[in-house]
């Protein structure tokens, strides 16, 4: 039954995930948050950073994740097949038909309609990010505030706007920095 639901969920997210990964992670956290409660909000952000730091789009990670947290293996296999079935199928068709009817200005304008849902899924992903980094799963209130994550947060997006560094490398660095500061602060 599991595995059922594990990809019917997340052939859901592979249906109607339109602009890419981060796009689809509203939706990936209502089905595994929300509706099903096979992780909490904070696990989600786990997720979502994990899913961040392997290879491969981050909604095939994030299904593979929770399928091998929830059933195992076959749990991971079930879930990711569901989640890349539709994008196989669509794809698919959408080449084809864009191959042939690519000049058409209906589909012109059918793409640009859909750019600004897209942007608003993906700033939905980013503020749930944000929220839970800053403040957990409790209430936004400052002394809930994690004062680390806002100081590399702040010098992160310092670094990638003014000094365009890789992303990977602020990443990295964010990283080793909590890391030391875990140690220093004596949280390890």
């Amino acid at each position: 039954m599991i595995y059922l639901q594990l990809f019917w969920s997340f052939l859901q997210v592979g249906m109607f995930s339109f602009g890419g990964g981060y796009a689809a992670l509203p939706l990936i956290e209502s089905i595994v948050v929300k509706q099903h409660g096979w992780l909490s909000i904070a696990e989600f952000t786990d997720l979502i950073t994990i899913s961040q730091m392997t290879p491969g789009p981050i909604s095939v990670n994030s299904a593979t994740f929770v399928g091998l947290s929830i059933g195992g293996f076959w749990g991971a296999v079930v879930a990711t097949l569901g989640n890349i079935a539709p994008s196989i199928v669509l794809v698919t068709l959408i080449s084809w038909l864009y191959m042939k009817y690519n000049s058409l200005d209906t589909l012109q304008t059918v793409l640009k309609a859909l750019r600004p849902a897209v942007v608003a899924m993906i700033a939905t992903a980013g503020v749930t990010l944000i929220v839970t980094a800053f403040w957990g799963e409790g209430a936004i209130v400052l002394s809930n505030t994690n004062i680390v994550a806002v100081v590399l947060f702040g010098l992160g997006m310092f670094f990638l706007l003014k000094y365009n560094v890789s992303p990977i490398l602020v990443m990295i660095l964010a990283g080793v920095a909590n890391v030391l500061w875990a140690v220093l602060s004596g949280s390890v």
